[in-house]
């Protein structure tokens, strides 16, 4: 089964070429690259048009008026040209049989959903400038490192194959909420809720938590991916947006139980 993996940038060509670099990596090698640019820097289209890969990247853009991530991201469903998903960040590097296990918990009515282990400022620099397998050798040997240079969810860091003794542990882990960096789904699934809904215009919530209801109100369930699909995000300073007027929004839209968003994939004309 093909996938489109689709990567969310905003002008980070840094981290973005480390990304692109740890797809060599992948075991699964049938997939897409849909670059989703929430905005038009020259220099991303340069980089990307030079940029040499072994799997074909599409790279789309839109003039930086603002956020407006969940505008792209639904430019980037429509330009996919395979059945399956698979939605990730441009600071996320992704483990080597990431692809793999995705398509491995693909399932006609379940969204599957990790998180990922927020990598301290001394280990980003190190992913940088390391091969994704020598890093990926060393993670266990690295986890009293990891807890110095202040690393976040270093649990979500640790693979664990699916056949292996240590199995149970991912099996019992759940997932309530998705990370818009690390889910997947089949396109008749985000089209089935009409995508991302672009009455959002700040961070946070629209590009996930609501996501979250929307699906399950049509009966779609979580899969959790936790220590399967595992990804290392790449240290960077956050710029944290209050979240209050987006999770109003959502409020809103739950009462009314609106899974198929008006402003999304098709608009709908709201006067009708």
């Amino acid at each position: 089964m093909k996938a489109s993996l689709i990567i969310s940038i905003y002008k980070n060509i840094t981290d973005l070429k480390v990304v692109l670099d740890a797809l060599t990596y992948q075991t699964e090698r049938d997939f897409e690259i849909i670059i989703s640019e929430d905005g038009q820097d020259s220099a991303v289209a340069n980089f990307i048009q030079t940029y040499k890969s072994s799997f074909k990247i599409v790279h789309l853009s839109q003039p930086d008026l603002g956020w407006r991530k969940n505008q792209a991201l639904n430019k980037a469903i429509l330009a996919t040209n395979s059945d399956y998903l698979i939605f990730i960040d441009g600071d996320c590097v992704l483990h080597h049989r990431f692809i793999e296990n995705h398509l491995r918990l693909a399932a006609p009515k379940g969204i599957v959903a990790g998180k990922r282990i927020k990598l301290g400022p001394k280990f980003s620099q190190k992913l940088r400038q390391t091969p994704l397998p020598n890093f990926e050798r060393n993670i266990f040997k690295n986890l009293v490192g990891f807890y110095r240079d202040k690393a976040q969810f270093i649990e979500e860091g640790l693979y664990i194959d699916s056949s292996s003794a240590w199995n149970f542990i991912p099996k019992n882990r759940k997932m309530r909420w998705i990370k818009g960096c690390n889910f997947s789904c089949f396109k008749e699934a985000i089209i089935a809720i009409n995508g991302f809904d672009e009455d959002y215009q700040k961070p946070a919530v629209g590009e996930d938590a609501d996501l979250v209801w929307r699906f399950k109100g049509l009966g779609y369930r979580l899969i959790s991916a936790r220590n399967y699909a595992v990804q290392y995000h790449l240290y960077h300073k956050e710029n944290w947006t209050s979240q209050e007027e987006n999770l109003k929004m959502m409020m809103q839209k739950q009462a009314q139980k609106t899974y198929y968003c008006l402003n999304g994939l098709y608009k709908k004309n709201l006067s009708e």
